[in-house]
């Protein structure tokens, strides 16, 4: 690509000499006589950049600068100043100017600058660019990850929630099944209608049938009126049932009538009301193994299961952290305060390394915690819980381990010294310590079985170089 530029220079022969060597180098060059000119170019010929002197009658390049910047045009430029005026062009800077450069001009000072400040820009745009992308690209309705794991979810999503299917989403606690059913009803054609929740294991069962299909008055002690149930409030819409595997054998099966015909009575009620809702239930438990077991019906099961969907555990997308972090700091700061910008080296390796019990639930919680105690304006490894920091050195200095201590913990003193001087960062420890990265990861999991109770390797015929 041709860049444009502007040559703005008061003096004939300055400007003719900035303009034939500019052409020389390929670019594109207009030129104008002083600020005003300048100004009625920039419209026209749209430069990528101005080379523009301070000094000129009419309209100078300060005044030029900050009548661009006030119309909102983002671009380039590098002033010229004499010598005895670097305050100026200070001020240029400051008030949005990329560079400077000083009389008499250096051609191959200006070449490099304006280069150097083209490319800025142009990585500029391409990182907005970027981020635009992976914001597109990591989220579906809030859920987070480019994983090929959560990808097949996504594509699932997108075909079933046309349709009126019912869906089942499995998975374990904290994976996220609350976002894919609301996903599932804002790529649906019921999006402007309700999406209704209920937490299936939160109540009684009394309360849980009460919740679902309304009640009327009088019909249990404490009703003392007629009251809608979720279902009724769901017409039309999306009726979420999350953790259905709780649902007790007797409600079971009123909720396979519902299904099946689209029809219940309130409690205490005789009135038999008709309903158009589409259900998308959910549950962490195996509910083929609860069908085996005799716990949940299996015509049930069938009418939940028209569409499944398993959301894979945070341990088995890994891939999707650094994403994942990012978002939740981004949450974070906005909901704290904070102005944490990213994390400092070897925090992500902690994150990655630790197995995520908890899910993504979990790894909110922990972000949380971090950005609210952090002191600096990068996440540290000390910042997250000490279960996530990884295998330390043992208690005891260096210089009292070495007599009668074996060559494997003297190593493994000198790695987990150095990997906390360098905060966790392994391809820093490894040049410090003259070997592979690889070799490293290898020690720090073999560490880990050790402290976990593993017995200590009395070899190393199979470790990496």
């Amino acid at each position: 690509m041709t860049h444009r530029i502007l040559v703005v220079d008061d003096e004939q022969n300055a400007r003719d000499g900035l303009t034939t060597i500019l052409r020389e180098e390929g670019y594109e060059v207009a030129e104008a006589a002083d600020g005003e000119a300048g100004y009625e170019k920039l419209s026209s010929f749209n430069p990528d950049a101005v080379l523009c002197d301070i000094k000129m009658p009419r309209l100078d390049g300060l005044a030029l600068l900050k009548k661009v910047r006030g119309d909102g045009f983002d671009t380039l430029f590098i002033m010229i100043t004499a010598f005895g005026s670097i305050e100026t062009a200070v001020e240029a800077m400051r008030l949005g100017a990329q560079d400077y450069i000083t009389k008499p001009v250096d051609v191959s000072a200006v070449l490099v600058k304006l280069e150097k400040a083209l490319e800025t820009r142009q990585l500029r745009r391409d990182n907005a660019m970027l981020r635009e992308r992976l914001h597109e690209k990591h989220r579906f309705n809030n859920i987070v990850g480019e994983s090929g794991e959560l990808q097949a979810v996504f594509d699932v999503v997108k075909r079933a929630a046309p349709t009126k299917a019912t869906v089942l989403v499995l998975g374990e606690s904290g994976t996220g099944k609350e976002l894919i059913a609301q996903a599932i009803h804002e790529e649906s054609p019921r999006r402007d209608k309700p999406f209704v929740k209920v937490n299936c294991a939160a109540l009684s069962e009394t309360l849980l049938e009460s919740e679902l299909f309304g009640h009327e008055k009088g019909s249990f002690t404490g009703a003392a009126g007629k009251r809608e149930g979720r279902f009724e409030l769901a017409d039309g819409g999306t009726l979420f049932l999350d953790e259905i595997g709780d649902v007790t054998p007797a409600l079971q099966v009123k909720l396979l009538r519902v299904l099946q015909q689209k029809e219940f009575e309130r409690v205490g009620g005789t009135q038999t009301l008709k309903v158009d809702v589409r259900v998308v239930a959910a549950t962490n438990k195996d509910l083929a193994a609860e069908v085996k077991a005799g716990k949940f019906r299996e015509d049930l099961y069938y009418r939940l299961n028209v569409v499944s969907v398993t959301l894979p555990p945070l341990r088995k997308r890994k891939s999707d952290i650094p994403a994942l972090v990012s978002h939740f700091i981004e949450k974070y700061n906005d909901a704290h305060g904070k102005v944490v910008k990213g994390l400092a080296p070897g925090t992500l390796n902690a994150l990655l390394s630790y197995d995520w019990p908890g899910n993504v639930r979990e790894l909110s919680n922990v972000v949380e915690r971090a950005v609210v105690l952090a002191r600096e304006n990068e996440l540290t490894s000390d910042d997250l819980p000490t279960t996530m920091r990884g295998p330390r050195p043992k208690d005891r200095s260096a210089d009292t381990l070495i007599p009668g201590a074996t060559l494997y913990e003297i190593e493994r003193e000198a790695i987990l010294r150095t990997l906390e001087m360098v905060d966790g960062s392994t391809s820093r420890a490894a040049d410090i310590l003259g070997i592979s990265v690889r070799k490293i990861q290898y020690r720090l999991k073999e560490y880990a079985q050790q402290d976990a109770g593993a017995p200590m390797p009395t070899g190393d015929s199979s470790e990496p170089n």
